[in-house]
């Protein structure tokens, strides 16, 4: 083995993570340590190559207009209030049972993820929507944030994911395929959260009270009615793009448009609300463009110096099979979701192991899936979840740290019983992407 390729690597690593550790954002860590790594151990002409050509070659690549896109039509959905008259929908049809605004949350997050594609947005939005609910009808208060942290993970997978997005980028996947890839481990992962729920409350009774208010059919019915909007904005992203109508790029242009004139229609935004969701559209676009090129800046250093090819060589030297892979893998995204960042360890980590994953002959496809559904746990698991301090923050800090940090340890526990069953039955994640049109 060739320690000097391992060694500017972890230079590079050390030098990032200390950079990010002072303060310095994250893309702006990659690609300084990047370039000054390439200028140093390859040639300082090959940096200014790179820093000339992959900037512009990253902001001119089409199918990168589709993060803007998906990242305007869930901020004005939200603007508009939909999401009120989705979770109402709802409640309605689950609040017989015990704990039901637990499920309610969990459920009208799934949907609510085929419309928005970040889990920071699901959080918050359902944070404001349901915790004041939960909080008024005697729900634990760890558990009920828990539920809406983890549950605005959702959208991670289900499309249109923006993770998924950044994944098709940094290894040149398919972008439609990974995003049909998620909508079946999203319905699993929903699935799961739910029966989990319902099981604890039964278990724990501490955590929710009885039963709620019965709704009649009529009832339920009449509340469907103002859900149309998420579901026609759903079924036009997922299905223009599972039948090959859109391309992703195509589909979230039509999204986009699509739920700006349904909430115009609606009335349920102004030309002010509509300025503001494109303001922060540019906002969230500029950070994450940012530390695309960053992690790419960075991912060619590691490639240049040998680091990749070295540890490509180390792993098959090993002699371990793909299942015992995949586990060092699911061990190593645990531990590093408890520390840093989730786009952090997507850009150091997915180039790095991707053309393992590759010689392996590992379904690149279903290998995606899981490490999405890793970094779904890395947004959730403590002290640098990110969307906990979504949900801190949209609770105006009212909720001790301690509790939420409690109420989390199931859930994760949940998470790892579908990571599980999407290793033993890898069609859950293949089957669709497989049979697109």
């Amino acid at each position: 083995m060739n320690i000097e390729p391992i060694f500017h690597g972890a230079i590079g690593i050390l030098g990032m993570v200390a950079l990010s550790a002072v303060g310095v954002p994250i893309g702006i860590s990659l690609g300084t340590v990047a370039l000054l790594g390439l200028a140093i151990f390859v040639s300082p002409k090959m940096a200014f190559i790179m820093l000339k050509t992959l900037p512009y070659a990253i902001a001119s690549t089409y199918s990168l207009v589709v993060v803007p896109m998906f990242i305007l039509m869930g901020l004005v959905a939200s603007e508009a209030g939909i999401m009120t008259d989705l979770y109402n929908a709802m409640n309605r049809w689950l609040s017989r049972f015990r704990g039901s605004l637990l499920m309610v949350t969990v459920a009208a997050s799934a949907v609510f993820g085929a419309v928005s594609g970040s889990s920071i947005v699901n959080a918050t939005v359902f944070t404001r929507i349901a915790y004041p609910e939960m909080i008024r009808l005697g729900y634990k208060r760890g558990v009920g944030a828990a539920a809406i942290a983890c549950s605005g993970t959702l959208a991670s997978l289900i499309p249109p994911s923006i993770t998924f997005v950044i994944y098709a980028i940094l290894t040149e996947e398919s972008i439609g395929k990974l995003l049909m890839a998620g909508l079946l481990p999203g319905v699993l992962t929903t699935l799961v959260y739910m029966t989990g729920v319902a099981v604890c409350v039964r278990l724990f009774k501490d955590w929710a009270p009885g039963r709620g208010q019965r709704y009649s059919l009529r009832e339920k019915l009449a509340g469907m009615k103002r859900v149309w909007p998420v579901l026609l904005l759903s079924g036009i992203v997922i299905g223009g793009i599972y039948t090959g109508l859109t391309p992703p790029s195509a589909s979230g242009g039509v999204g986009a448009i699509g739920a700006i004139i349904i909430v115009l229609f609606q009335r349920r935004i102004g030309l002010s609300g509509l300025w503001n969701c494109l303001k922060q559209t540019i906002k969230i676009t500029s950070v994450l463009a940012l530390i695309v090129v960053g992690g790419l800046l960075f991912s060619r250093f590691m490639t240049a110096v040998g680091f990749v090819s070295e540890l490509v060589n180390w792993i098959n030297h090993l002699g371990i099979g793909k299942y015992q892979f995949l586990a060092l893998v699911v061990l190593l995204f645990l531990v590093l979701g408890m520390f840093m960042d989730t786009l952090a360890i997507m850009v150091i980590t997915i180039p790095a192991l991707h053309p393992i994953v590759i010689d392996m002959g590992i379904n690149p496809i279903w290998y995606a899936v899981i490490i999405v559904k890793l970094l779904e746990i890395a947004v959730v698991t403590p002290p640098i979840g990110i969307n906990l301090f979504a949900v801190m923050a949209a609770t105006d800090k009212e909720l001790p740290i301690g509790e939420l940090f409690k109420g989390i340890v199931p859930f994760v526990i949940f998470d790892l019983i579908t990571i599980v069953i999407l290793l033993i039955f890898p069609a859950i994640c293949t089957w669709l992407p497989e049979n697109m049109m």
